[in-house]
């Protein structure tokens, strides 16, 4: 992967105060992945980010103040391990400042967090299409082979 130029950015956990302008990141996630999330379960997703018994997490790319990305991220237990896995959900970046290194300190920032949880791995997924952070993944991480299946329970 080619490394362009890094940004001064700062990864922190999100809170309170930036609900406005990480909603519009997260409004154009769902585009890209073409979902429409209800307002109802985005305003719960928030409350269980700033909600300390919840085991959902949201940390904010800073650059001057100012949002430019995000991760969602989970710990879960399992049966292959006797720690916790740490499962990063949902990762956007701004176009303006991809291929930038935003995406992977917001990834190296849950794996520093995984690392303090002594969980045994970080783990995600992506859409098929989505070539250009697969360039990302394949960068920092290694591909586990598994396919996902997904049933309704409607």
């Amino acid at each position: 992967m080619t490394t362009e130029q890094s940004l001064n950015v700062t990864i922190e956990p999100a809170v309170d105060g930036d609900y406005m302008a990480w909603l519009p990141l997260w409004e154009n996630y769902q585009t890209f992945y073409r979902v429409d999330i209800e307002d109802n379960v985005t305003r719960l997703t928030w409350r269980r980010f700033l909600n300390p018994i919840e085991p959902l997490f949201c940390a904010v790319a800073k650059q001057d103040g100012k949002i430019v990305g995000f991760v969602h991220y989970l710990f879960h237990r399992s049966t292959w391990a006797e720690s916790e896995y740490c499962y990063l959900e949902d990762l956007f970046v701004s176009e303006d400042v991809r291929g930038k290194q935003v995406g992977k300190k917001l990834i190296e920032y849950v794996q520093l967090q995984a690392r303090k949880r002594h969980a045994a791995h970080v783990y995600w997924h992506t859409h098929e299409t989505n070539l250009r952070g697969q360039r990302l993944y394949d960068w920092v991480a290694k591909k586990s082979g598994m396919i996902e299946y997904r049933m309704s329970v409607r």
